[in-house]
């Protein structure tokens, strides 16, 4: 564990205090700099597209957006729940960049806002998917 005081790190070992930058010598591949800590601003955006992402309807909508753009009725058929279900949660989606509409006549075509929301999803599933050693 590395612990800060003042302008020095002090590193803990079996509860022996040593002193970081000499320590670290000897351990090359621990980090010495200090963590970075986000803002406030930045760790409640991101903990909101989260929790946004953490609903399992929404996730079905990633996933079946994840293959193209469709409209509503499209995304209700495929995953099976009411197309005014599926806008409220696509509201709420939109309003955290996860998704786009684009209007075409009386129809309103969604997609992935952009590849980031995609790149997640992907790592996601991923990382939930890999077998446990």
């Amino acid at each position: 564990m590395i612990l800060r005081f003042g302008a020095r790190y002090i590193t803990t070992v079996q509860g022996l205090a040593l002193d970081a930058p000499k320590y670290m010598s000897y351990c090359s591949y621990m980090q010495t700099s200090a963590p970075s800590l986000l803002r406030d601003g930045l760790v409640q955006a991101l903990a909101d597209t989260f929790r946004i992402l953490g609903d399992p309807t929404r996730v079905r909508i990633v996933d079946a957006l994840a293959q193209g753009q469709l409209c509503v009725h499209e995304i209700s058929e495929r995953i099976g729940i009411s197309e005014s279900a599926i806008s409220h949660q696509l509201r709420l989606m939109r309003s955290m960049r996860i998704v786009r509409g684009r209007r075409e006549g009386r129809c309103v075509y969604y997609t992935l806002d952009d590849q980031h929301v995609l790149d997640l999803f992907q790592q996601g599933l991923r990382h939930v998917s890999e077998e446990r050693a």
